[in-house]
């Protein structure tokens, strides 16, 4: 064979950022490398694969989109052999990708490294933190080989395992006159401003509580992040909405939060395994959905708080 899996695991990574310095970094090797790899595939194969743009990155040609089709498919089947080795040993090894929603990943990542790796000492467990339309387009191209995150648009081709129901709640500052309430409705909330947590997906269900109720949010600030979101409510800004519930119930500055329920009408947020349909599940991957099986019991994710 003329050319190596790691030529094509560098061109794919040139292909899917459209730079050589970002395939670099996604590939922890020198630029050099990178490109040395690409002139190599492009004198082996006879064809050019990129259009280089100065100062402007890379772009794939016709023929540079099909072999990027094929590279990632042909990478893909030597994962698999990879697996498919560690499973005749008898025991459970290879590597895994999994990728966590941002909103969930500081709860979620020290539980999920620390205790999957207790019992799997064999495998190497790869993080990744997205938002969730960027988890399920990692999915898609094979980047993850699974993700914990919310069963919300999921595409077609991704099967979806629910593990736990985590309805929405209000968050206030400590000291606002509705903080004492046992539940809120968003009725109750009617003439507060509103601070928007602003990620795709995430935002538009939120949004859709509202249209439930028939109303319009006052939005007086929002952000992608949620301490940032968590902050501006504990000083003061309005009121937040969210399903993840910390331990912590202050902001990072230290200003208290109070959690308050929805009514129980408003339709949750269901936490599961996402991975992409196949006839036939890598032992690896199957090792980590029966971790995450036992890991997250009825009552919610551990270390949450309770409302």
């Amino acid at each position: 064979m003329r050319f190596t899996l790691r030529q094509l695991e560098y061109f794919v990574a040139a292909g899917e950022t459209g730079s050589v310095r970002l395939a670099s970094e996604r590939v922890s090797i020198s630029q050099p490398s990178v490109s040395a790899a690409i002139a190599h595939l492009e004198d082996v194969f006879g064809v050019q694969l990129f259009v280089r743009h100065h100062a402007q990155g890379l772009s794939l040609t016709a023929a540079g989109e099909r072999l990027l089709r094929e590279a990632r498919s042909l990478l893909t089947h030597a994962g698999d052999i990879c697996t498919i080795a560690g499973e005749l040993a008898e025991g459970v090894a290879g590597s895994i990708a999994i990728g966590f929603l941002v909103t969930l990943a500081p709860m979620l990542i020290p539980l999920v490294t620390r205790g999957f790796a207790e019992g799997h000492d064999r495998v190497r467990l790869e993080v990744v933190e997205d938002h969730h339309a960027g988890l399920m387009e990692g999915l898609r191209q094979g980047r993850l080989s699974a993700a914990l995150t919310y069963d919300l648009y999921l595409p077609l081709e991704v099967a979806f395992e629910r593990l736990v129901s985590l309805p929405p709640y209000v968050l206030l500052p400590a000291a606002h006159p509705l903080a004492s309430r046992d539940r809120l409705t968003l009725s109750d909330l009617k003439e507060e401003a509103y601070v928007m947590l602003d990620l795709p997906q995430s935002r538009e269900y939120f949004l859709g509580l509202f249209l439930q109720e028939d109303l319009t949010p006052r939005v007086a600030a929002r952000s992608a992040h949620a301490d940032v979101m968590r902050a501006l409510v504990a000083s003061g800004h309005g009121f937040g909405l969210a399903n993840v519930r910390p331990c912590n119930r202050a902001a990072l500055d230290g200003r208290p939060l109070a959690y308050v329920p929805l009514e129980s009408r408003y339709r949750p947020m269901v936490l599961g395994i996402a991975t992409i349909r196949a006839p036939r599940v890598p032992r690896v991957v199957a090792a980590f959905e029966a971790f995450c099986r036992d890991a997250f019991g009825r009552d919610g994710v551990p270390g949450m708080a309770a409302l």
